[in-house]
């Protein structure tokens, strides 16, 4: 195995102190630019040998970016995989082995065309964990001054300002349906809301 993909020790998902999982083999299947997909054997905590479809993901960053309207930051986006325009916030995945934290700053910039200086985590966001080891790390980022967007050339994307509340009742009417930007527009919710 080789290439910038985070191995499977390097993933904090992979083990605890209490339940111990261990690989006993890797068959490296494909590597990709951004993913690796093995099979792998293991040994589960309760004992039990596994062969498990495993695909590696060095991880990333999403940002609720909030203006002093309370206004969010939303991109409209379109998604091969998914066949359509979605909404989701800005993100990116972490390009190698940055924090998440610089990620998550570089992803602002470049996506939406804004620097923040207040940012506070979220937490982090585990999409698929039977098969992805991506984590994503969320963060609430406020005190917004606007710059130049820097898109990648295979982002097309529209940017947009919405209110909190209209945001919201996206997260829970299905209109919006990427799942980290659900979780994150919650969580950040009920920071702002209760603050």
């Amino acid at each position: 195995m080789t290439g910038p993909i985070a191995f499977p020790q390097d993933n904090p998902l992979r083990c605890n102190e209490t339940h111990r999982m261990t690989i006993e083999s890797v068959s490296n299947k494909f590597t990709g630019r951004v993913i690796q997909v093995n099979v792998e054997r293991v040994r589960l905590p309760n004992g039990s040998v596994a062969d498990l479809e495993i695909i590696h993901h060095p991880g990333g960053a999403a940002i609720v970016a909030v203006d002093e309207q309370q206004r969010v930051c939303l991109l409209r986006q379109f998604r091969h995989a998914a066949g359509d325009w979605l909404w989701e916030l800005p993100a990116g995945k972490i390009d190698h082995r940055e924090p998440p934290l610089q990620t998550a700053q570089r992803e602002l910039a470049e996506e939406a065309g804004v620097t923040a200086t207040s940012w506070d985590s979220l937490a982090d966001y585990v999409a698929s964990p039977g098969v992805f080891t991506e984590v994503v790390h969320l963060y609430l980022a406020t005190g917004l001054q606007k710059g130049a967007a820097a898109l990648e050339e295979h982002e097309v994307l529209e940017v947009h300002w919405k209110p909190l509340h209209e945001v919201l009742r996206m997260a829970q009417s299905g209109e919006l349906r990427d799942g980290k930007s659900v979780v994150a527009i919650f969580r950040a919710a009920a920071r702002l809301l209760t603050a």
